[in-house]
């Protein structure tokens, strides 16, 4: 499968700054306004821009995704996936108490059939010994407090939720897992951004260009990293220095990289990124009508965890809806094994339509463990798409939160860890909206550390 290659400043010069920023946040996600509300927080007398290319926030992955609290029980335990999610849970639910954002702690069954048993034992086992990341300043013991789970049989599940089926003989309950009104979340931190002294949020502004530049005291020159934004009504660009450069834009976390790595003198290879496109069906129809927690399959991929599975999820008013399945879409134009072009950058966008497509497959999936849901009261919902940093069937991908200096990429006598700070967010997924607390914590400390 080709993955996408693309880098930024196709047509775009390098520009003069016209002003001085200390953080700049790209992308105006979940992830991106957690970043932008936790450095407010923590440096009130600095000024922080967050700079979003849609009209408004989350309108990528942020909005396109089940909208679940997650409990950290599937992954790797050393993995950032794993380490954020626990953390991030904790800190979702504080915040979502402490601002009265809608959520609810309805909790998960995982359920499976009798060749899936070993599976589910293997992740309860998995689930007990995890051990609260070092840095979460919560208590050590029990390890089982961590991700409690429950190992019941397929009986006990029935009694729980009568409409799954017959053939499902052991189920995982996971008590932590939740549902969230992820656009309350997102308000709540662009409310604490725009009411702070120094921190700023522009919607409609696209990143086309940036480029690392090295102090000169003798010119009264700042280092840092110039960002070069064009508004949609505008023809020009705006050109601003950044101190510490923090990109956060998901689908396009790849470009600036993609754009300063085959310059270097000796350059490297650009990175690729995957696609992977989810459609959520909405329900009405027999099947569900006693269901009152979220319902999910054995995940598809086993270790690999290429998907968690079409599963049941609630929404805040009760409704039923399925999803996402799982369907790998490419760049349209080249034929070689990654795509370069300019034109390809957003050719997702041309995926984002829900139709009928997908409803066969998925309802042959949803009825291994819900036998009595109709086709026909299946309707397409919405579509996501989701950031890939692995090929279909390859090993399991974490999270990457890769911090370069300006020096790495300039050269000139600098050393690779001198410089201003880039810190770029990549492949950031599911479990992204529970852990984008904990990320902008990580992402903070690390900008404290330098």
């Amino acid at each position: 499968m080709r993955g996408l290659t693309v880098g930024l400043g196709h047509g775009y010069k390098l520009k003069a700054p016209q002003m001085v920023v200390d953080h700049l946040v790209i992308g105006a996600g979940v992830v991106g306004l957690a970043i932008g509300q936790k450095l407010v927080e923590r440096f009130p007398g600095k000024s922080t821009y967050v700079v979003e290319r849609h009209e408004r926030a989350g309108e990528e992955t942020s909005s396109r995704n089940s909208e679940v609290i997650h409990a950290g029980l599937y992954y790797p335990a050393d993995s950032l996936k794993t380490r954020l999610c626990l953390r991030g849970r904790v800190l979702l639910y504080s915040r979502c108490q402490s601002r009265e954002i809608p959520h609810s702690k309805l909790g998960k069954l995982v359920v499976g059939l009798p060749h899936q048993e070993a599976y589910l034992r293997s992740l309860h086992d998995h689930c007990n010994r995890l051990k609260w990341p070092p840095y979460s300043h919560m208590p050590q013991d029990p390890p089982s407090k961590v991700a409690p789970t429950e190992l019941i049989s397929g009986e006990k599940a029935r009694e729980m939720e009568p409409d799954l089926s017959p053939n499902i003989t052991l189920a995982l309950w996971s008590s932590e897992t939740g549902i969230i009104d992820s656009h309350a979340l997102m308000d709540s931190f662009e409310d604490d951004i725009t009411s702070s002294e120094e921190g700023e949020l522009v919607y409609n502004t696209k990143v086309v260009r940036v480029d690392p530049i090295k102090a000169d005291v003798r010119a009264g020159l700042e280092g840092g990293w110039v960002v070069q934004t064009r508004t949609s009504d505008s023809e020009e660009t705006d050109s601003i220095l950044a101190k510490t450069l923090i990109n956060a834009s998901g689908l396009s976390s790849h470009q600036i990289l993609n754009h300063l790595l085959p310059q270097m003198s000796c350059p490297q290879p650009p990175i690729p990124i995957y696609y992977a496109r989810g459609s959520y069906a909405s329900y009405r129809g027999p099947g569900v009508k006693s269901v009152s927690r979220l319902i999910y399959p054995v995940p598809e991929g086993g270790q690999k965890l290429q998907s968690l599975g079409t599963h049941l999820t609630l929404d805040m008013n009760g409704n039923v809806r399925f999803g996402p399945d799982v369907e790998w879409i490419e760049p349209p134009s080249s034929t070689d094994e990654h795509s370069s072009h300019p034109e390809d950058a957003d050719y997702w966008r041309n995926h984002l339509i829900a139709d009928e497509s997908r409803l066969q497959s998925m309802h042959d999936s949803i009825t291994s463990f819900l036998p009595n849901v109709q086709l026909s009261g299946l309707s397409p919902d919405y579509v996501g798409i989701r950031p890939k940093l692995g090929v279909p069937g390859g090993p399991f991908n974490d999270f990457v939160i890769r911090v370069d200096k300006s020096g790495f990429f300039l050269g000139a006598g600098m050393r690779r860890d001198e410089g201003e700070t880039m810190i770029t967010l990549m492949g950031i997924e599911s479990p992204g909206l529970t852990s984008s607390m904990a990320l902008a914590e990580m992402v903070v400390d690390k900008v404290l550390a330098k």
